[in-house]
C-alpha cells in the first residue's frame, strides 16, 4: 500500500471525483459516513454521553459537520462548536445548512471556549493535512484547551496541529487524540514514534478512493499489508529435497549467548531452510547440539568467543550477529567475511547474500568500519542505536529516515530499521513500513528469531532479496500478533 503526500491526497479526490462522476459533497459525505461507522462500532451511544464536535472552516471541519449530523441521526447526543474564520469552504457551508436544529451549535471565541469534561467525546474536525503553518492564535488556544481537558479525542484525518510528512518545532501545538481515522492511505506521520503520543491508535477507512490514481502516483513510502506480501513465498514442489531450499551458515553465540544463536537457529529451521550449519565458540557446542539436533554445528577453536571464519563454499546465504560479542577476533571474522561476499569467486552466480545483526552491526560501529562493507545486496537490521553508531545521531524520526534512505542508496543494500513499524530500506530508495507486531515483542531474543528467519529466506534462491526481507518481517511480526491474540497460560 502506497503512502501518499497531503498533495498527493488531494489531487487523488479529483481524480476519484472525476472517475467516479461525484460532487466533492459527495465524496466528503462518504467520508463522513466512514468516520460514522467507525464511532458507533467503537462506542454505542450509552457509552458515548455528550459527543462535542470542533469544525475548523475548512473540508476537514465540513466532515466534521456532516459526521454531526450522522450521528445525531443515529440517536447520538451532539454538541458543534465552530472555529470563527472569514471564510469557509463551499462544502463547509452546505453541511452547515443541512445541520438539524436540534444539535447545539456554538461559535468559539477567547473569551468562552467551549466546556470540556474528561468524560466527554470530543470529535477533532479543526484542521486536516492541508495545514501548513502552525497553530496560533484562538486555534492554538483551542488545542490546549482540549488537550488539557483529558477527554476521549477522535481526529478526523490527522490530528489538527500535526505535519502529516514532515517534523515541525517542539513549541507547535496539536492535538492529543486517542483515535485518528483517516481515509484511503495511511500518512506517513501515524507510523513515527514521535508522534505517537498525537496520533494514539490510527485507523484507515475505505471510501472508495481512485485505484488507478493510487497505481500510478509514486511514492517512496510504502506500507506492508498482507496484500503486499500474498504470493510472495513460493509453494514447495512435492519433489523438492532439502538441497532445494538452500543451506545456510549461522556465525553466532559467545559465552554467556549461545542462547541467541540458538534461538536464531531454531527460527532458521522453521523458517524452512533445506540445510543448517551453525560455527559456535567451543563452549557453546554441546548447548547447540542439544537444542539444535537439526542443525549441523562447528565448535571454533576459540572457547569463548569466534576467531575463524569456515569455508564458505557450500553455504547459499550466510548470517552473523547474535549473540557474536565483541572481541576483536570476532571482528577480523566479520571482515573476513563481508571481503569474502563482496568479492565473490568467479564461478558464483550471485554474491553470497549475508544477514547481518545484533554484535556484527555493534563491531561495525564501534570499530567506525566503513559502511560500504556492508556490501551490495546483502542486509544489516539494526535497531535505532545500532543505526547511530553506523551513521550518525538523528535530529528526529524524519531525519532518522533520511539516513536510512541515503545509506541504502550510496551503499546499494537493504537496511531493516527495527521498530513498532520496522521499515525496510531498498537500493532504490523506497521505505516499506511493517504492519504486524506488538509490544509484546519487544524483549531480548525476538532480534535473533528474526535473523534467523531471514537468513532462512535469503538462503531460498527463488525468493530476490527485497521480496525474502519484507516477507521475513511481516512473517515475523504477524508470529508475534498470533502469540498475543492465545489466552495467557498460568504455570
Amino acid at each position: 500500500m502506497k503512502i501518499l503526500t497531503a498533495a498527493q491526497t488531494r489531487q487523488l479526490d479529483q481524480a476519484t471525483m472525476q472517475e467516479q462522476h461525484l460532487t466533492s459533497v459527495e465524496l466528503m459525505e462518504r467520508a463522513a459516513e466512514a468516520l460514522v461507522e467507525w464511532f458507533c462500532q467503537w462506542l454505542d451511544q450509552e457509552q458515548a454521553g455528550e459527543v462535542l464536535v470542533l469544525c475548523g472552516p475548512g473540508n476537514n471541519g465540513g466532515d466534521g459537520l456532516a459526521a454531526a449530523r450522522l450521528l445525531h441521526q443515529s440517536g447520538y447526543q451532539m454538541r458543534v462548536a465552530l472555529l470563527p474564520a472569514a471564510t469557509q469552504a463551499a462544502d463547509w457551508q452546505h453541511n452547515r445548512l443541512h445541520l438539524p436544529e436540534a444539535i447545539a451549535v456554538a461559535e468559539i471565541n477567547e473569551g468562552q471556549l467551549p466546556e470540556i469534561q474528561p468524560n466527554t467525546v470530543v470529535i477533532d474536525a479543526l484542521f486536516g493535512t492541508g495545514l501548513a503553518r502552525p497553530l496560533g492564535g484562538l486555534a492554538a488556544a483551542l488545542v490546549r484547551h482540549l488537550n488539557a481537558a483529558r477527554a476521549r479525542v477522535v481526529s478526523v484525518d490527522i490530528p489538527s496541529g500535526l505535519y502529516a510528512e514532515a517534523s515541525q518545532p517542539r513549541e507547535n501545538v496539536a492535538v492529543r487524540a486517542r483515535h485518528t481515522v483517516s481515509f484511503g492511505t495511511p500518512k506517513l506521520a501515524f507510523l513515527l514514534p514521535q508522534n505517537a503520543e498525537l496520533v494514539g491508535e490510527w485507523h484507515v477507512k475505505d471510501i472508495g478512493l481512485s485505484e488507478p490514481f493510487i497505481a500510478c502516483s509514486t511514492s517512496p513510502w510504502h506500507y506492508t499489508d498482507a496484500a503486499a506480501v500474498a504470493g510472495t513465498l513460493p509453494a514447495r514442489p512435492r519433489f523438492s529435497h532439502k538441497g532445494t531450499f538452500g543451506h545456510a551458515l549461522l556465525l553466532a553465540g559467545s559465552r554467556g549467548k549461545i542462547g541467541a544463536a540458538v534461538l536464531a537457529a531454531n527460527a532458521c529451521l522453521r523458517g524452512g531452510v533445506g540445510l543448517l550449519t551453525a560455527r559456535v565458540p567451543g563452549c557453546g557446542y554441546d548447548i547447540f547440539q542439544t537444542s539444535v539436533p537439526e542443525a549441523m554445528c562447528l565448535a571454533d577453536p576459540a572457547a569463548d568467543y569466534l576467531s575463524e571464519l569456515p569455508e564458505l563454499k557450500p553455504y547459499q546465504a550466510v548470517g552473523i550477529g547474535p549473540g557474536l560479542g565483541q572481541e576483536d577476533a570476532s571482528l577480523a571474522v566479520l571482515r573476513q567475511l563481508l571481503e569474502a561476499a563482496t568479492a565473490p569467486a568467479a564461478a558464483q552466480q550471485r554474491p553470497l547474500p549475508l544477514v547481518i545483526d545484533a554484535d556484527a552491526l555493534n563491531l561495525l560501529g564501534r570499530h567506525r568500519e566503513p559502511a560500504g562493507a556492508t556490501a551490495r545486496k546483502h542486509g544489516a537490521h539494526p535497531h535505532p542505536k545500532e543505526f547511530e553508531r553506523l551513521t550518525e545521531p538523528a535530529r528526529d524520526d524524519y531525519h532518522r529516515l533520511e539516513l536510512l534512505r541515503a545509506f541504502a542508496q550510496r551503499y546499494r543494500c537493504l537496511v531493516l530499521l527495527k521498530g513498532a513499524y520496522s521499515c525496510l530500506a531498498t537500493p532504490a530508495g523506497e521505505l516499506h513500513f511493517n504492519s504486524t507486531g506488538n509490544p509484546g515483542m519487544a524483549t531480548g531474543g525476538s532480534g535473533d528469531v528474526l535473523t534467523g528467519l531471514l537468513l532462512a529466506l535469503r538462503a531460498d534462491a527463488r525468493l530476490r532479496p527485497f521480496e525474502a526481507a519484507r516477507l521475513g518481517v511481516y512473517a515475523h511480526g504477524r508470529a508475534g500478533d498470533l502469540a498475543a491474540e492465545k489466552p495467557a497460560t498460568r504455570v
